[in-house]
């Protein structure tokens, strides 16, 4: 007989498998604070990510028009490290499943 807290268990192990195992890519978003300048968010995407300037300069303003803008896809573990390089230069980021709705 199988027990209820046998077959929950195997739903979430099979549900966390899905969240971290998954083919689905992950991004990396900045959100718009009332911190740091326009300028300096530019120049911390072309530094980080190696945009042009123009793409960082289109990506800052939509993070301050929209309050948000997604500036990396990849893993799970690669979108880890873009937050956490953004966190060291102080915007404030984080990532989520690409294939849900930001």
């Amino acid at each position: 007989m199988v027990k209820l807290d046998e077959v929950t268990d195997t739903k979430i192990d099979e549900a966390l498998k899905e969240l971290f195992n998954s083919d689905k890519p992950w991004v990396t978003i900045v959100w718009d604070d009332p911190v740091n300048l326009m300028t300096y968010v530019t120049y911390v995407l072309m530094e980080l990510f190696g945009f042009s300037r123009e793409k960082a300069h289109e990506l800052m303003m939509q993070v301050h028009t929209q309050g948000k803008a997604v500036v990396s896809t990849g893993s799970r573990e690669e979108m880890e490290h873009d937050v956490a390089r953004l966190h060291e230069y102080g915007l404030w980021a984080t990532l989520q499943r690409g294939d849900q709705a930001i």
